[in-house]
């Protein structure tokens, strides 16, 4: 059994398309037809139902294609156990990442991460759309926020930090807001994926009744999109809630303030979505614990609020234990990790 015909095979059944299959390759697309020809000539049993419109496993292509992974996982993890000694990992990893955790926290610490894998090579998308992993052939995403119901596995890392913030020009034209009541004579800008204007408001913890609750308040901008979150608030347009990772650039540099630290939002949980597999790559598992490991510090402590225990099951962390089990069953739900289940007040990073 050749190796490469199994991959190609692999990927094509994974895409449901030659083309995006050759794409992702870098091989032609006749390449990747002949390729998995051959290996079905090898078996002798047909692994692909072809159509002009559509490709799609075979009962026999089905049963195949688990055992092919688990056979490709299983020769990467030999063909690279000892190799860490050697000058690290090898392959080709696309992840996705929210635009300001990339830019901030993890491009900038990129360069030792690769040090060490000096043979590696790292493809990133950063965006605030949902992605498919699949057929957009992503080994990993990480996503902040709550996760939707998904046939993928998520692997929860914790909560990250809230903080809130305003331009100095803000504050020196409204005030410094210190208490809840202060609000009423303060505006927000408001995070909606939809740009709708409905919901604004500010979130905190009530110490009293041990939960989160919202007070409402008025806001003139709306935005769908991280960087014109935090680029609204620079400007002066109104108070924001942000995760405090992506703010402390701004607190440096001075553009941004942070203001009433007693007040912040829900911690908002972080997870790594990759699709179910029994064996991940060496090289994916990798960079999934370093990322892990890089955002650890700016997660909430155990001795800080997160998720309110009544809060609604919407509003909860997608359980490990659930999404853990469940196997990929193909693109049409894939994306639905990749993105809260419903719109956020606040941003995803």
């Amino acid at each position: 059994m050749i190796t490469d015909e199994l991959r190609i095979f692999s990927k094509v059944a994974e895409l449901a398309s030659f083309s995006r299959a050759a794409d992702q390759l870098g091989l032609t697309r006749a390449r990747v037809s002949v390729a998995v020809q051959q290996l079905e000539e090898r078996l002798g049993t047909r692994l692909l139902q072809r159509t002009t419109r559509s490709v799609r496993l075979t009962e026999d292509g089905a049963r195949f294609l688990d055992r092919c992974k688990d056979y490709l996982a299983e020769g990467e993890q030999l063909a690279t156990m000892f190799r860490s000694n050697i000058g690290g990992l090898t392959g080709r990893l696309r992840i996705d990442l929210p635009a300001t955790v990339a830019r901030d926290l993890v491009i900038p610490r990129l360069p030792e991460f690769l040090a060490r894998h000096p043979a590696l090579e790292i493809g990133i998308s950063t965006t605030d759309r949902r992605v498919d992993l699949v057929n957009e052939g992503f080994d990993c995403v990480l996503r902040v926020g709550v996760l939707g119901d998904s046939e993928l596995v998520a692997r929860p890392l914790g909560f990250m930090r809230m903080a809130n913030a305003a331009s100095p020009a803000y504050l020196q034209a409204h005030g410094t807001p210190q208490t809840l009541a202060d609000l009423a004579q303060h505006r927000i800008v408001h995070f909606a994926q939809t740009l709708s204007p409905n919901d604004a408001g500010w979130e905190y913890f009530d110490a009293a009744q041990g939960r989160y609750r919202m007070q409402p308040m008025r806001s003139i901008v709306t935005v769908n999109g991280t960087d014109a979150y935090n680029a609204a608030a620079v400007a002066g347009l109104g108070l924001i809630q942000a995760p405090l990772g992506g703010l402390l650039p701004c607190f440096a540099a001075g553009s941004l303030v942070q203001v009433m630290p007693a007040f912040t939002a829900r911690p908002m949980p972080v997870s790594l979505v990759y699709v179910n597999r029994r064996h991940l790559a060496p090289r994916v598992l990798a960079v999934m614990n370093w990322l892990t490991e890089l955002l650890a510090p700016y997660f909430a402590g155990d001795g800080e609020p997160t998720i309110s225990p009544s809060a609604a099951p919407a509003d909860r962390a997608a359980s490990p234990s659930r999404s853990g089990r469940r196997a990929s069953r193909g693109a049409s739900r894939a994306a639905d990790a990749a993105a809260p289940r419903k719109r956020s007040r606040r941003p995803p990073s």
